[in-house]
């Protein structure tokens, strides 16, 4: 139930569903925008979390919530492509350690850690204990595997490390030193309950660099010794009896009924306990109903059968408005994730025009001068969101105010700089480049997010305006994931990035050999000059430890992205949590940096 940061990913970021936002009149715009921090914030609670601890409560109840879709497998590393899927079994696991973005500290969570430095060798290393009592565990059955060494190492070594299974933390397994050679960060075995990464050279962020779930090794190993990748991959199928998939997180995961419902059970073995020794979670049960969309949820929250909402901005009224003895409504100050919007520069499509022009520079300036941030806030969004110019949210320790995109809506401007780089307007007002081709492309964003379609809308507008057609598609979002991951046929798209609390995170996205470096993945080497500088860049301030020095190197890293514009991030939306009131709301806080924390709520009539 609760939100935890882990790691820098990919994923739809606000909203979804299938009700398209109505155009407003300038006279609508202006008194929402004005009454959207006032009238409507003013009706809901503000309580973030400061680091209090919650109050003991009591087990029971049924929690209902909701997915929109089913999962694709129930095996940890193919669930890597799949955010949703990710979730969904994340609920039967746990992580090392787990950053606290409030109290700017790290904390365990299934292992105590300590961090040696031989500063004279430069290395580092990190030293892992897991807690006592830890255990794999099944529902329904007395059957107790000890959570060991084993699991992490394994994964680590095996999994994760292994090239063929094409895992996103493969390329955080490797340090590059000071020659520009790549060495490996190992993970070895001390005993059944001790286990160490060393470092080949001193890191800022080690814990980040090693924090990762486990898996059941003596389930995955088998099947690694007699199938190799196939036979892993092969494990717990999206057809397999999810009671035999064990669990040392706080749920079981009890039933699953496709298109309907996975159930989930509280796992009384858990490790984390309240003051007096009760595992958490509280609720007895959960119910993911699959919805399919948004709007479903809407209705099924307003009819008292899911436990929480998060509004879009067309429902905020109505939830707020009518929030009676029925349910309670949270507010919390603009979201660290941001929109974005993206162009492909992957030479893959180097025979199409847009290539050509996504690979000038003053042609996504020019682009980043066309987007209208204001009339998106205020048409999509009631005014209850904010233009995000920077590039480290404020959360981050390397963020400086003082360095902003210098590229904002502007259409005039926009048009010198397409006219700099030899772009024209014929008589007619259509755009050509330099050898006489019209400016035309495609904006794609997720079926499932009319908000994001309605911004897409809105950007279009704004280009053909400077006669630029711009044509929006939409597309599955799993067909999205698979443009960005594998195909690369994509022209121009809009996503979310979540939230980078420090700024090494990001790995798979801003270095140039990333698996998510967005406009040309998996280089063999920086397409660009100022690519390769932001390589050096990434890994120098990885690996300095001097506050004072590492900020001038994350002052040029972001000065060089928010001048290049490879994206061009949009906003950071306010956000709103609704939960029902037959919950006692005593430990429930809801903000920017840990989202909803709701694992300690209980019945209030219990």
């Amino acid at each position: 139930m609760i939100k935890r940061f882990f790691y820098f990913i990919v994923g739809m970021l606000l909203f979804a569903g299938c009700t398209k936002t109505p155009e407003m009149t300038l006279a609508e715009i202006a008194e929402l925008t004005a009454a959207g921090d006032s009238v409507l914030v003013n009706k809901t609670v503000s309580r973030p979390w400061t680091g209090e601890k919650p109050v003991p409560g009591k087990t029971g109840g049924v929690w209902q919530t909701t997915i929109l879709s089913d999962p694709k497998t129930f095996n940890q590393i193919i669930a890597e492509r799949d955010g949703s899927s990710s979730e969904l079994i994340s609920k039967t696991l746990d992580y090392l350690v787990y950053y606290d973005a409030v109290l700017r500290k790290w904390e365990p969570r299934l292992a105590y850690f300590e961090i040696e430095t031989d500063e004279k060798a430069d290395t580092l290393t990190v030293h892992y204990t897991l807690r006592e009592g830890l255990f794999w565990t099944w529902y329904g059955s007395d059957r107790k595997v000890p959570v060991t060494s084993d699991d992490f190492v394994f994964w680590y070594n095996e999994i994760a490390g292994d090239e063929a299974f094409q895992s996103s933390g493969y390329a955080q397994q490797w340090c590059t030193m000071p020659d520009g050679s790549s060495s490996h960060i190992d993970c070895v075995k001390i005993d059944d309950r001790r286990f160490d990464f060393v470092f080949p050279r001193i890191v800022a962020e080690p814990l980040l660099a090693t924090n990762m779930s486990l898996c059941p090794s003596f389930i995955y190993k088998e099947a690694k010794e007699k199938g190799g990748v196939e036979g892993v991959k092969n494990l717990f199928s999206i057809n397999c009896n999810v009671r035999e998939i064990p669990s040392c997180g706080e749920w079981y995961l009890t039933d699953y009924a496709p298109s309907q419902r996975l159930i989930y059970r509280r796992n009384p073995n858990f490790w984390e306990k309240d003051s007096e020794g009760t595992s958490i979670p509280y609720v007895e049960q959960m119910v993911c109903q699959i919805v399919g969309d948004m709007n479903t949820e809407f209705l099924l929250f307003k009819q008292g059968k899911v436990e929480t909402f998060s509004p879009r901005p067309e429902e905020l009224s109505d939830i707020v408005e009518n929030q009676k003895d029925d349910y309670t409504v949270f507010n919390a100050e603009g979201s660290l994730g941001a929109l974005l919007w993206s162009f492909n520069q992957n030479p893959k499509n180097k025979e199409n025009d847009f290539y050509r022009w996504f690979c000038i520079k003053q042609f996504r300036q020019a682009m980043s001068c066309l987007l209208n941030r204001e009339r998106i806030i205020d048409q999509t969004y009631r005014g209850l969101a904010m233009p995000k110019y920077d590039f480290f949210p404020d959360a981050n320790p390397m963020y400086n105010p003082d360095i902003t995109l210098q590229y904002r809506f502007a259409p005039e401007r926009a048009v010198k700089l397409l006219e700099s780089a030899g772009f024209y307007r014929d008589s007619d007002g259509i755009m050509h480049d330099a050898s006489g081709v019209t400016v035309e492309y495609d904006l794609t964003v997720a079926t499932t997010n009319n908000l994001m379609n309605d911004m897409a809308m809105i950007i279009s507008d704004e280009c053909s305006k400077v006669g630029i057609k711009v044509n929006v598609r939409q597309l599955d979002f799993q067909k999205m994931i698979e443009m960005l991951t594998a195909t690369y046929d994509w022209q121009s798209i809009m996503i979310g990035l979540g939230s980078n609390f420090f700024p090494s995170q990001g790995s798979n996205v801003w270095p140039s050999y990333g698996n998510l470096h967005l406009w040309n993945p998996l280089q063999e080497k920086p397409a660009t000059e100022w690519e390769a500088r932001i390589d050096y860049l990434y890994n120098e301030g990885n690996y300095t430890i001097d506050k004072n020095e590492a900020k001038k190197i994350w002052d040029e890293y972001q000065r060089i992205l928010l001048e290049e514009c490879p994206v061009i991030y949009l906003l950071r939306s306010r956000s709103f949590f609704a939960i029902c009131n037959r919950w006692n709301l005593t430990n429930v806080y809801f903000d920017n940096k840990s989202g909803a924390k709701t694992e300690y709520v209980w019945l209030s009539d219990q």
